[in-house]
């Protein structure tokens, strides 16, 4: 049955950071149409609420199906949003098959699927590590011989860190028989890229495009807890003053990634790593950033993101592009792993001394005691997050650190 004719805007997988876009679009009186392709089962444990604040909801992947449930509901669509990194390709598909405002369909899947990104990349002169696809985990422990270790084994198709693993020996290579099968969206995986190891500093630039015009707003820097290698880069991050040695040179290797991947409309999130023969390109998302970077902007800027993503998406020129955006404080955010083994959680010591301390703006808990905790390897099981701010970059880094020495997870182990 129809929902109504009134002019709708259709979200995909509005979910987590991207479930702000649903007060937006009701803001400008639209109706909020959302399609979920992540797998049922996943936003069942993840995102029970997903639904509240859809004037329709649709569950699906296939765009021949979506848009015939679009047919069905009678709404008038007038721009297309991809609020979560799982369907970037699948928003410019329907986008350009309803000719609305989009990024097109000639690179959207290297958009979205790192085999592909690493092709374009190729292609377009981009500096990336090396890399061998494998259509298997069996193969993975020959490709990473032959990339030479250590190396990173990834989803094509993940995202959130899920389904990465750090190859630091043949060993290591020798024992992946047993990663993840299914991405972080539920999708089963059919290859998985095996690549070099860049050392160097990792950095996420966020853009804002229109028309194929292009405005940095930050650039934050993932922090680790020393200089050993990694394969789950969030430990703590802060957003670069941009006097910092890397900013430009990080600024402009995404200016061509952008062009190169045809990214001429919206906001991106591209992670790079700044080694020393050069900046390496990680990952293009052509999407917001997750959490703490936008809610940093909402509180210490002038820049609403929902907002001005949304115009980008109705064609509309966003504000943020006619001028840089303007911070009132430095920030940064802290994640409270469990870098195991895991257990049940028993306490959570320190939290309300975080809660209280200036400069906290937000704290984020998804474990209670008696939980089961595993051992932090993606996005989706972070302990705690914390979101912080301050004058200045080295006030940043003080608090991160006083934060972390005040919470201490008390876990009983199992050895699991």
């Amino acid at each position: 049955m129809p929902v109504n004719e009134s002019p709708a805007v259709l979200l995909l997988d509005p979910v987590r950071t991207g479930s702000h876009y649903k007060a937006e679009v009701r803001r400008r009186g639209y109706l909020a149409i959302s399609v979920y392709t992540v797998a049922k089962d996943v936003i069942a444990e993840n995102w029970p609420n997903h639904a509240d604040g859809d004037d329709a909801s649709i569950y699906s992947a296939d765009a021949d199906e979506i848009l015939a449930q679009l047919d069905e509901l009678g709404v008038k669509l007038v721009g297309v949003v991809p609020a979560m990194d799982s369907a970037v390709h699948l928003a410019d598909t329907l986008a350009d098959r309803m000719s609305l405002p989009g990024n097109g369909t000639s690179k959207a899947s290297a958009r979205r699927n790192k085999a592909e990104m690493r092709r374009v990349a190729a292609e377009e002169d981009l500096r990336i590590p090396r890399f061998v696809l494998v259509d298997s985990t069996a193969g993975i422990a020959e490709a990473a011989g032959e990339i030479g270790f250590p190396a990173i084994a990834k989803h094509t198709t993940g995202a959130g860190s899920y389904g990465t693993y750090l190859l630091s020996t043949p060993e290591d290579a020798a024992r992946t028989s047993g990663m993840h099968v299914k991405n972080q969206f539920g999708w089963e995986v059919d290859q998985w890229l095996v690549e070099e190891y860049v050392r160097g500093r990792e950095l996420a630039v966020n853009c804002f495009s229109h028309n194929g015009e292009h405005r940095v707003v930050d650039i934050w820097e993932y922090r680790q807890p020393d200089d050993g290698d990694y394969d789950f880069p969030y430990w703590e991050s802060a957003k670069l003053p941009e006097d910092d040695p890397d900013w430009q040179a990080a600024a402009d290797y995404v200016f061509q990634a952008l062009t190169a991947f045809e990214v001429r409309l919206g906001p991106s999130h591209t992670e790079v790593k700044v080694a020393h023969d050069g900046v390496h390109l990680m990952e293009v998302g052509a999407r917001l950033p997750g959490g703490p970077m936008t809610d940093q902007w909402l509180a210490h800027t002038d820049l609403n993101p929902f907002e001005q993503a949304l115009d980008c998406y109705l064609g509309i020129r966003p504000d943020c592009l006619r001028a840089p955006v303007r911070f009132r404080q430095a920030c940064g955010a802290s994640a409270i792993r469990n870098d195991g083994p895991a257990g049940v959680l028993k306490e959570i010591r320190g939290l309300d001394e975080v809660r209280n301390m200036p400069g906290v703006d937000k704290v984020l808990s998804i474990y209670e005691p008696g939980d089961y905790v595993p051992i932090t390897d993606n996005t989706l099981n972070i302990p705690i997050g914390v979101w912080v701010s301050a004058p200045d970059y080295s006030g940043v880094l003080d608090l991160l650190g006083r934060v972390r020495n005040a919470v201490e997870l008390v876990i009983e182990r199992t050895g699991e």
